[in-house]
């Protein structure tokens, strides 16, 4: 193998998100648009001159690490869930976390630019990103460059399927509690169907997600998303 130097490279913050676990984080970013997420940024990096101008541009593209993600040696070929989790892709033809520098990469929507006595956090939207995960950097994103309306996508060149989502006994009015936006990232995120991509209609086993504050329980009945059991385990954090 060819000697390659190594180069490191060091996180400029970490993002709090409603996301406690890896299970139930949208598969993409913006699958989930109303799920606010805050990027905060270590010094030097939260200097508010560092963010000058950055006012004017609605999204950035974060670069971040799969930290949560046990990688130990290279493998060429991963099962996306986009492909029913049951076939075989190149790595590098996937988003898969499993990958060489365990790097991602996501456009989300900026919500609000904080600023604080000269420091800088930044309030997004729709990312899929676990909580406390590490930045590496952002950039702005740029729509004459960056977009391209001839794109093709590959075995993911259209959205995903959506369940309906269902709340039995009072689980809605609980998840209210914490207002409309909330309410409406949960759903989102819920009718995308967390669950392993090879599972069916025929699956009855109870799941359990854990966003922003809540334990929530639900399983899949006639392609619909069933919420039966809620718990409010805290104050959430963003």
């Amino acid at each position: 193998m060819t000697n390659i130097n190594p180069v490191s490279i060091s996180p400029i913050g970490f993002i709090r998100s409603p996301y406690k676990e890896k299970f139930a984080v949208p598969r993409q970013p913006g699958l989930a648009p109303d799920a606010v997420s805050v990027i905060e940024f270590y010094p030097p990096y939260n200097d508010e001159l560092a963010f000058e101008g950055i006012d004017g541009f609605s999204h950035i593209h974060v670069i971040f690490l799969f930290d949560k993600i046990d990688y130990q040696k290279f493998k060429p070929k991963v099962r996306p869930p986009r492909l029913g989790g049951n076939v075989s892709v190149g790595v590098f033809s996937t988003r898969s976390p499993f990958r060489p520098n365990r790097l991602g990469l996501s456009i989300l929507k900026i919500h609000r630019v904080i600023r604080e006595k000269g420091k800088v956090s930044l309030e997004v939207l729709g990312a899929d990103l676990v909580d406390n995960t590490p930045i590496i950097d952002i950039k702005p994103y740029i729509p004459f460059v960056d977009s391209v309306p001839d794109a093709v996508g590959g075995f993911a060149s259209a959205p995903p399927p959506m369940y309906e989502v269902v709340f039995e006994n009072d689980t809605e009015s609980i998840i209210k509690t914490l207002g409309e936006q909330r309410y409406k990232a949960v759903c989102q995120t819920l009718s995308q169907d967390p669950r392993p991509a090879y599972k069916d209609d025929t699956d009855e086993k109870v799941y359990v997600v854990k966003i922003y504050s809540f334990t929530i329980n639900f399983k899949v009945k006639d392609s619909r998303i069933h919420v039966f059991s809620v718990n409010i385990d805290g104050e959430t954090s963003c």
